[in-house]
């Protein structure tokens, strides 16, 4: 009696392939068991949902469809045993909601704004740049930003411009401002105004699991080993320069580079911190002062995100040419004063990258989503002359 085959056609293949190879066991005239057969055909018959919606969800639930909509948009008047039996379906069915689509359905639309000191540099107008650009990616997302320039040296009026927003002016604000009081209590009575609200690159303790930034003690601990593996074992004394050592960022970069310093090259001193205020005249007076009364002079850290004004003042100075220097922050200027030679090391944050980080998490806080984590982390890039 011949051998009877069953072939059965999948898409993923146009070849056939033969059933009772891939189970094993046939009957004696060639044709597979009953039940393993039936077993076959039911499998090949359960076929997932590849995209359940929310009629899928209602039927599953056993609800309405306007019901599945006010749990998923977390409206009141739905009973606690309801809104379960539609988490339950979600979560059996693999329900992953099209917010992009609910957007537009709902004519939902997104306008963030940027608070951005007034004062600023090179750095600030590269972040300027970025937010700009980033209105044309976001564009099909319905999302529109704005820059608001904030007195980052008066608290009381970046509160007072904070408490003036309102949910109907826009959606939420990204703010670049020192760690206050007064600051810390506005972003959080925006928070209850239904605004999403983040620190942007200078971080606000009570705000830590939503801000933009890079870990500004790994930063400063970078900073010091390349500093400290650059000068292989000389001794001597390294100058700190700060803006103002009143923001958060530049007490967790001194943190980091004195634990490092201190842990790893003990041949080296570093000096208290020179506060330059963002002003030109005081900064080449403390810059002068000091390299005077110290003649052991071996590295300079400029910590600040401004590296420009201390730069340039070192470089009309008579210093030694095996100097060791590192800044923070990627510009125009720390760029060619890398390729010169004036400066040894960067270490930076991609600007386009904080700013595209910021939209996702100000527009996922909205949306109430959490934007992937690794995505959004700001890591520490290190630029040297050779890899720019």
């Amino acid at each position: 009696m011949p051998q009877i085959k069953l072939f059965v056609e999948t898409r993923a293949s146009t070849s056939a392939k033969p059933l009772a190879a891939a189970t094993g066991k046939v009957d004696l005239d060639g044709t597979q068991e009953p039940e393993k057969m039936i077993k076959i055909q039911n499998r090949m018959l359960q076929k997932p949902l590849l995209h359940p919606t929310t009629k899928d969800l209602a039927k599953a639930a056993g609800v309405s469809r306007a019901t599945v909509d006010r749990v998923l948009n977390r409206r009141e008047g739905v009973r606690k045993d309801t809104v379960d039996r539609v988490n339950k379906a979600i979560e059996e069915l693999g329900f992953v909601r099209n917010v992009q689509a609910a957007n537009l359905a709902k004519s939902q639309s997104y306008r963030f704004v940027f608070a951005l000191p007034k004062s600023g540099d090179q750095f600030l107008q590269e972040i300027v740049a970025k937010i700009e650009e980033a209105i044309d990616v976001f564009a099909a997302d319905r999302i529109w930003c704005d820059v608001h320039h904030i007195d980052d040296n008066d608290p009381h009026s970046i509160s007072a411009y904070l408490s003036s927003l309102t949910s109907e002016d826009v959606s939420g604000v990204a703010i670049m401002a020192q760690e206050t009081p007064q600051v810390r209590d506005a972003i959080i009575r925006l928070k209850e105004r239904n605004i999403a609200a983040l620190p942007f690159i200078s971080n606000q303790a009570p705000l830590n699991a939503d801000w933009v930034g890079i870990d500004n003690s790994s930063a400063g601990a970078t900073a010091a080993l390349l500093i400290g593996q650059s000068l292989r074992g000389k001794s001597g004394s390294v100058v700190v320069i700060s803006e103002s050592m009143t923001s958060r960022d530049s007490m967790e970069r001194r943190l980091g580079f004195d634990q490092e310093i201190n842990t790893h090259f003990p041949e080296l001193s570093a000096l208290p911190s020179l506060e330059t205020y963002g002003n030109e005249e005081r900064a080449e007076q403390i810059l002068k002062a000091t390299l005077s009364a110290n003649a052991d002079i071996v590295g300079i850290y400029v910590m600040s995100s401004e590296a420009r004004v201390p730069l340039q003042i070192l470089d009309t100075l008579q210093l030694p040419q095996d100097l060791i220097k590192v800044a923070h922050e990627r510009t125009p200027f720390t760029e060619n004063a890398l390729r010169d030679g004036k400066l040894d090391g960067l270490v930076a944050q991609d600007a386009g990258h904080l700013v595209r980080s910021a939209i996702r998490r100000l527009k996922g806080i909205v949306d109430k989503r959490r934007s992937a984590g690794p995505q959004e982390r700001i890591r520490i890039e290190i630029l040297l002359r050779t890899n720019l």
